[in-house]
């Protein structure tokens, strides 16, 4: 059977969406030429196989007959020649009349400055980026071409793994990034903006990426006016929008139905940057590509899922903006509630973007209202450590001295269907605690009948097994067992079969915004937030905040560096589990 790679720098995914109809946007498919020319209808797809490493192997038939005047049939594969590869395999966006600009709206902001247009030279410098492209920055701050490249440069690294032609590739990249200053409500700022942006479009077809890092408030004003006064006229046109998508289901909404005033449903692009990061992308791809794990995926097996998200620092510069929303709003309601319907959902038709949204919103229509009960909420206070003093979160000058607004919050969910009901799905997250992680822990159910239960004592924890994937730092994935001690007594112990991705993968792994505004690019919504999952995930969260607000609920104070509030390990205590992340051996 042969089997045709694709490339390894840019990859690709084993999909069907990668070559299906994407209405008011290009196909949506990888600007590497992947050297597989496929010149089938839908039926012959069974003669394509999608191989681990992502190669396209193909099935080919023998042909009995190969005389001139019989046509072939309608299943045959047609495999271009090497010199062919880049004419019958480059997708629409690489053609010499087609070019990608791409508006960074915000540009002067930390944002911009420290995540933006790092992925988006890394993109450009592994060679993801099409061949035509200008990336321009807005914002209201006043600035040259120079500025604005002076002040990106700083933010500016290679890959560690490749670092030959570093500064050769910057200049090159720099020299393709333009500023334009104006007013975020300004429609001629936009129409000044359009102008620049039809220059070095050159005649081509324009294809325009508006990445909106601004606050919240002018998210409309900012579409608005890009909308109908810089849009493109021949291609596609592309928002993304950061987080937060409103602070309650009746602002969200409001500003759903705002954007959608100028925009396509398959126009906005919600990112939420945990979706982009590689372990969580991964999985999936644990679960279903792995015999292993499919089976024990449910209720008779897993007695807990834990989602544990961790900061060692406080709100130093941020107070004010996050008095707002708090850490439920911050953290809770996108980043953990998104990996838990990606951990939770069934098995979907296929990899397109749609098949597996459809199944994450039924896991979060399917979640139990939450009780307030199953909630605890913390604030850090001040601490002396080592003789350095560690301020308290409402010494922030930023923040109301009377402040309840949460910096930790644990709460209990229920998913109440066949696969799920009664297993406990317990949240964490803070800041300002004792060490700085992401992570899922998957801890199965005892042995029934363990013939070594007496060598545990009375700790039937030690005996259970527990998978771990951490998202970051160090990202690996490890499964706790137990194991025998060697000698000659029956002494056993607890061993992790350990994947450490630093150890494994030489290569380094891509920020997540380089995933995602690469996705964006191609039109790729798989890690992208749909309406319905926004509704859906507010729906859960807003009665049980409302409910903290209005009855003034004092959260539980704990010291700066500390675990976090007594009252997290009385809540998984309730349900009969333990927080994972708290043990020895971790």
């Amino acid at each position: 059977m042969p089997t045709l790679s694709s490339s390894t720098h840019c990859r690709s995914y084993c999909s069907s969406s990668n070559y299906g109809h994407h209405p008011t946007a290009l196909s949506p498919k990888r600007f590497v030429p992947s050297k597989v020319f496929l010149q089938l209808n839908r039926k012959s797809w069974s003669n394509v196989v999608c191989m681990q490493d992502g190669a396209l192997s193909a099935i080919v038939a023998p042909i009995e007959s190969k005389s001139p005047s019989k046509k072939m049939t309608e299943e045959v594969l047609s495999v271009a020649p090497p010199e062919e590869w880049t004419e019958t395999a480059g997708f629409d966006v690489n053609k010499d009349d087609s070019t990608v600009s791409i508006t960074v709206v915000g540009a002067s902001g930390d944002l911009a400055k420290k995540k933006i247009f790092p992925a988006l030279f890394a993109l450009f410098y592994e060679g993801c980026l099409p061949e035509h492209f200008t990336i321009f920055g807005y914002a209201r701050s006043k600035m040259t071409d120079a500025e604005l490249r002076n002040m990106v440069s700083r933010t500016l690294t290679c890959r560690i793994d490749q670092r030959e032609n570093c500064s050769e590739k910057m200049d090159q990249f720099l020299n393709r990034c333009f500023y334009h200053s104006g007013q975020y409500d300004s429609q001629d700022n936009f129409a000044e903006l359009d102008k620049k942006l039809k220059e070095h479009e050159g005649g081509r077809v324009s294809n325009r990426l508006f990445y909106l890092s601004i606050p919240p408030n002018i998210f409309v004003d900012a579409v608005k006016c890009a909308s109908l006064s810089s849009s493109s006229t021949n291609g596609w046109t592309r928002v993304i929008v950061e987080k937060p998508f409103g602070r309650d289901s009746e602002s969200s909404a409001a500003l759903t139905k705002s954007l959608k005033q100028y925009l396509g449903e398959d126009q906005i692009f919600r990112i939420d940057h945990y979706l982009g990061k590689e372990l969580v992308e991964n999985l999936s791809v644990l679960r279903f590509s792995n015999l292993i794990f499919e089976p024990l995926w449910n209720r008779q097996y897993i007695r807990s899922v834990q989602l544990i998200f961790s900061e060692d620092f406080g709100t130093e510069g941020r107070g004010g903006y996050f008095d707002n929303y708090g850490i439920i709003r911050d953290i809770m309601q996108n980043h953990l509630l998104q990996i838990l319907a990606l951990f939770a959902m069934e098995t979907p038709v296929s990899l397109d973007a749609e098949d597996i949204r459809n199944e994450k919103v039924k896991v979060l229509r399917s979640m139990r209202p939450i009780q307030l009960d199953d909630v605890v909420i913390g604030q850090y206070k001040s601490h002396t450590r080592a003789g350095v003093l560690y301020p308290g979160y409402t010494d922030d000058k930023t923040v109301p001295q009377n402040s309840l607004t949460p910096t930790f919050a644990a709460a209990a969910l229920f998913i109440d269907n066949s696969r799920w009901d009664g297993v406990p799905f317990l949240m964490k997250a803070g800041k300002a605690l004792h060490n700085k992680r992401a992570e899922i822990r998957v801890q199965f159910r005892h042995v029934p009948g363990n013939l070594y239960n007496r060598c545990f004592g009375t700790d039937l924890d030690q005996a259970t097994n527990e998978l771990v994937i951490r998202v970051q730092p160090d990202e690996a994935i490890y499964l706790k067992i137990n194991n025998k001690v060697p000698g000659l007594g029956m002494r056993l112990d607890r061993s992790n079969l350990n994947l450490l991705y630093a150890a494994r993968y030489s290569k380094e792994i891509p920020d997540a915004y380089e995933r995602l505004l690469l996705d964006a690019i191609e039109g790729e919504r798989r890690l992208f937030i749909r309406s319905d999952e926004l509704d859906a995930a507010w729906s859960l969260f807003t009665p049980v905040l409302k409910e903290l607000e209005e009855k003034k609920i004092i959260p539980e104070y704990y010291p700066y560096g500390s675990r976090g509030p007594v009252g997290a390990h009385y809540l998984a205590a309730r349900y009969k589990v333990r927080w994972g992340d708290l043990g020895l051996e971790q």
